[in-house]
């Protein structure tokens, strides 16, 4: 029974209304906005009406939309041939690609010649991936989609034989206490033929569905990485328009999979992060920490003298590969884009994959209320991706990430043979065995890591950076990071693991303080969240689950 169906909610919140779409779609990143805007094609193409609806949580399109990015335009060249005289942002061409291994005290890079085609970026942007997102909103109002900004999709509703009819959106004005108040405003339900899921890494929506529809029978389990990020503004002397640098090895250990990014965009702009895996062993390792080390590097740390560090924002991102890909179709819907974990790890690349899987969905979606189906499995929306430039792509890709996770070395050695050899075609297909979560080490087996202070200059705080990602939630609604029980995380995460979450989260959100009754407890400061998901994915015990905040609440990025 849905929370709309039980009594106690009815007499509570009362009835909602509902609004008919022909479908529905959750999430305004590359992967939605991309299928809203290939319906709408595909209708005027045949001179069909098709309504078309998109829920976004963020405050606009892009507010939530953090990448690296340097972006492969394949998939925007098949949506719009014309991109660039639309006005599209993709402003800065890769003009040098970077590969460098570092120790501490060194950087060694790799000679051109030698790289993997994977890291070659001849023909691809550097980007701003949430400016891309607002300009692909844009195209989508003027086809005739419906944006609706600020609406998180809360609860997925399903018809009488267990098919997805629809989502609706999150009570608004709800008290800490869970009860109405003042400004309360119920949800709205939103019923369509089809509703298609793209909410971006470990989507809470598409975390329920993968459950209830059993659509990781069989798959290898999903794995992730943290990627923190930081935009600056350096010294004009300093910047190369289109550099991309790339590097592997420290600060981390050479057992951790982990790497980094800085692109050199336009009007002298820096994109610079860090992704570190989120299978990593020791309790003790902070990827925010580690991140703000690596600035220090003797060959990075000339690039931000004398900058400005303008914003910062943190995001998970899926890093299974084809390996952990769920079925992607069931009874009135579909999963598209990071929803379902459509990155290439190997290329550090994942917007092009969602707006080809965006695409895709939405042919099959059109075709099939074309043909008078609703509420049915899009079989061909799978069928259509098998046979797809992006299947191949990541086939080739497959091998990367388990034989990075085997060490830097080893890993390198072995990527080298996987991609220059056999050119991504090995006889044999490695496999990821542990989800993320069940690959922490408990603490009395592991070496602690002291982190230095920052400066303020070069390296900061996580508060800091929070403020700087323009985050804000409504005060007093009910928070949005749960535990399933409340004692875990003093029994087990403080005792076994050393409270790992006051350290893996990069916002601040989890600290251990004294509790008045003696101990410690775990204070969760849920208005500090960037909505990266991490907590969600890497909790030992999995007892945090991540739930939607209000609308519009959570970072508000601005040219990240």
């Amino acid at each position: 029974m849905s929370p709309s169906q039980n009594p106690a909610f009815l007499e509570q919140f009362g009835p909602r209304e509902a609004m008919e779409y022909d479908v529905v779609i959750v999430g305004g990143g590359p992967a939605g906005l991309s299928a809203a805007i290939r319906l709408k094609q595909r209708a005027a193409e045949q001179s069909r009406e098709i309504s078309v609806c998109v829920l976004e949580k963020g405050g606009e399109p892009g507010a939530h939309i953090l990448s690296g990015a340097v972006m492969d335009p394949r998939a925007i060249n098949e949506l719009f041939p014309d991109w660039k005289e639309r006005g599209a942002p993709l402003n800065t061409p890769v003009s040098e690609d970077r590969f460098l291994f570092l120790t501490e005290t060194k950087a060694i890079k790799t000679p051109n010649w030698m790289l993997p085609g994977c890291f070659q970026n001849h023909g691809n942007y550097v980007v701003s991936l949430a400016n891309v997102v607002r300009w692909l909103g844009q195209q989508a109002e003027a086809l005739g989609v419906e944006i609706f900004p600020g609406f998180p999709a809360a609860e997925v509703l399903y018809d009488n034989k267990g098919a997805v009819k629809g989502v609706a959106t999150g009570n608004m004005g709800v008290d800490r206490d869970g009860k109405p108040g003042d400004a309360f405003q119920i949800g709205m339900e939103l019923h369509a033929r089809y509703t298609l899921f793209a909410e971006g890494a470990r989507g809470s929506l598409g975390k329920e569905l993968i459950a209830g529809f059993k659509l990781d029978a069989g798959k290898d389990p999903q794995t992730y990485g943290i990627g923190i990020k930081e935009l600056w503004e350096i010294d004009p002397a300093k910047h190369q328009p289109g550099l991309v640098i790339h590097s592997a090895g420290w600060p981390l250990d050479n057992a951790t999979y982990g790497g980094s990014f800085l692109y050199h965009l336009e009007n002298n702009q820096v994109a610079v992060g860090y992704v570190v895996g989120l299978a990593y062993e020791n309790p003790y390792l902070s990827p925010f920490e580690e991140f703000q080390r690596y600035k220090t590097h003797a060959a990075i740390r000339g690039f931000f003298e004398g900058g400005k560090r303008l914003s910062y924002g943190a995001r998970a991102i899926t890093a299974g590969g084809l390996q952990s890909l769920p079925k992607l179709s069931f009874p009135g819907g579909a999963l598209i884009g990071c929803d379902a974990g459509f990155l290439n790890a190997s290329r550090i690349k994942g917007s092009h994959a969602a707006m080809k899987t965006g695409m895709l969905a939405a042919d099959a979606a059109f075709d099939a209320i074309a043909a008078g189906r609703a509420q049915d499995e899009l079989v061909a929306y799978t069928s259509a991706f098998e046979q797809s430039w992006l299947h191949e792509e990541l086939h080739v890709a497959r091998n990367f990430k388990p034989w990075m996770s085997k060490g830097l070395y080893t890993g390198t050695l072995m990527v080298g043979i996987d991609q220059v050899l056999f050119r991504g075609k090995a006889p044999w297909t490695l496999h990821h065995t542990h989800a993320d979560h069940e690959c922490l080490k408990p603490a009395a087996e592991c070496t602690p890591i002291v982190y230095p202070k920052p400066d303020g200059k070069l390296t900061f705080d996580r508060l800091s950076s929070v403020f700087i990602s323009n985050t804000n939630h409504t005060e007093h609604q009910p928070a949005h990071l749960t535990l399933k029980n409340p004692d875990v995380p003093v029994s087990i995460n403080l005792a076994k693991y050393a409270g790992p979450e006051s350290r893996y989260c990069p916002a601040g959100v989890y600290e251990y303080v004294a509790a008045e009754s003696g101990g410690e407890r775990l204070q969760i400061n849920a208005q500090n969240c960037v909505h990266c998901k991490t907590c969600d994915i890497k909790d030992p015990t999995q007892n945090i689950v991540w739930v939607t905040p209000e609308g519009g609440g959570g970072p508000n990025y601005s040219n990240m």
